[in-house]
């Protein structure tokens, strides 16, 4: 056997061990749990941070103030430190909207040892626990939600027993360049934390989307919420980690009517938003960006790779196994076009996709040691390892 056919073998038995041994992560069929509507409705309270939203917020806060709730529901919007009239815009929106109350409120400049969008939801959480509310709904100012949402979330978590309960929200899909890296964005996510894992009882796998995060108040407060995370450079994810750690059971699917409305028109805005915590996602370590780079190109890269050496070769078994890798590959991804309603000529398109991400996380480590930190929004982060995924 030649060095490319056993090549090709090796990323042909990856995709086998993928299809079915990594939590069906391909598979888009988890959505909310079985939900029984509770006799009497908790309390609820809504905590937004926001930086500098007034392009997003007229599309996504009124679904806010709209909620369809039986039980007593309140916003707490957290202007953090806004040079583009967030806070005003947010109270104009209340009056012209009405529906749930709204507070706006602002913390000031983060203390030494947070990150921004966690020191805002500190505040938020502060204002809300005075309220006493059974619940807190953690959102972030580019989310549209359906009017039935905050409904469904607290029935899901009621009827499942769960603590946390987290929907991944389909993020927008309108340019090409967005057609082409956000549905992989999520297949990667999944990849990494198979939502089946996460929603097990005494599963060890913790994730969450950090756009719609439903948590038991009372969870939150045994697992330090959001004091122990406060550093934390991928939030929801750490955010997941430290309920289950505190003995909450937690839950991730995918949402069907909970809409992230952030526009990525280019490649550079995506580049941007994924390098900015990609190192991080490796805690900084370079032994892992070297295997993560050398996973990617075996898992992702080989496939085609090997079909094209392997017709200018002539090596019809190395073109013929890495054809068939590549096919395995594309079948995964189908699903997830499919979620995003897009054409799904994509499929084959995932290995340049992924060679995208690949230099995204290589670019992300490059910011790292090169000691730019990362910025967001007007604010630069002197210590990249205190920068968290505000987006």
């Amino acid at each position: 056997m030649s060095a490319i056919l056993w090549t090709a073998v090796a990323s042909l038995v990856v995709w086998c061990w993928l299809l079915f041994g990594q939590g069906f992560f391909w598979r888009t069929d988890v959505r909310l749990p079985p939900r029984r509507e509770p006799d009497a409705w908790p309390s609820v309270c809504v905590v937004v941070p926001a930086r500098d939203e007034a392009e997003v917020l007229p599309a996504s806060l009124p679904s806010l103030l709209a909620q369809d709730y039986p039980g007593r529901a309140e916003v707490f919007l957290v202007d953090d430190g806004s040079t583009d009239g967030t806070g005003e815009l947010a109270r104009e929106l209340s009056r012209r909207h009405g529906g749930l109350p709204l507070t706006v409120t602002s913390p000031g400049e983060p203390p030494s040892g947070w990150t921004g969008k966690l020191w805002a939801v500190r505040h938020g959480i502060g204002l809300a626990r005075a309220r006493e509310p059974e619940y807190l709904l953690l959102t972030d100012a580019d989310i549209a939600h359906a009017p039935d949402s905050l409904r469904a979330l607290v029935a899901a978590a009621g009827a499942g027993g769960f603590d946390l309960v987290s929907q991944m929200a389909r993020l927008r899909v309108a340019s090409p360049w967005e057609r082409l890296v956000v549905p992989a964005f999520v297949y990667f996510f999944a990849q990494l934390y198979p939502f089946r894992w996460i929603g097990r009882k005494g599963g060890r796998t913790a994730a969450a989307a950090g756009g719609c995060v439903l948590l038991r108040a009372d969870a939150a407060e045994r697992a330090r919420i959001p004091d122990a995370i406060r550093q934390a450079v991928i939030d929801d994810v750490a955010l997941a980690r430290a309920v289950r750690g505190g003995g909450g059971r937690i839950w991730l699917g995918l949402a069907d009517r909970v809409d992230s409305v952030r526009p990525y028109p280019g490649l550079g805005d995506l580049w941007r938003m994924v390098s900015r915590s990609a190192y991080a996602q490796l805690r900084h370590n370079p032994l892992l960006l070297l295997g993560t780079v050398a996973g990617l190109a075996l898992v992702y890269l080989v496939p085609p790779g090997t079909v094209v050496a392997g017709a200018v070769l002539g090596d019809a078994a190395a073109t013929a196994v890495g054809a068939v890798a590549w096919a395995v590959m594309a079948g995964t991804y189908v699903p997830m076009l499919r979620y995003y309603r897009q054409p799904l000529w994509l499929a084959p398109l995932l290995p340049f996709t992924a060679f995208l991400y690949l230099l995204m996380t290589v670019d992300s480590a490059v910011r790292h040691y090169r000691g730019r930190g990362a910025a967001w929004k007007g604010r630069t982060y002197a210590r990249p390892d205190a920068v968290a995924d505000e987006g």
